[in-house]
């Protein structure tokens, strides 16, 4: 099955590398700001690694959004941790302890 046979839960990102495709996981809630949380859908090795973005209204007079990267690691783990005590009846996660 082609991947973008179910346009609903994939967005299109342009980046510096150029288009890429991730699967919406969720959108959380933390400090005041909104996360989204992405799976890379083009990602063939099957790491399984989340994407986390911030999400940033482009003005008040368009619904446009953009997303940026955070660099905060404790946001990151935080908002990582709010996503999988939500969702831990839908995925399987697995600590990675040999970081």
């Amino acid at each position: 099955m082609d991947i973008m046979d179910n346009m609903d839960n994939y967005i299109v990102l342009n980046s510096e590398s150029g288009e890429e495709r991730f699967e919406f996981l969720a959108l959380v809630e933390y400090n005041g700001d909104e996360y989204v949380v992405l799976l890379p859908a083009d990602e063939s090795d099957g790491d399984g690694y989340v994407v986390i973005l911030k999400v940033e209204d482009v003005g008040e007079d368009t619904q446009e959004e953009t997303y940026i990267g955070v660099e905060d690691e404790k946001t990151l783990q935080a908002v990582f941790e709010i996503f999988k005590d939500r969702f831990k009846d839908n995925f399987n996660f697995v600590d990675d302890e040999e970081g």
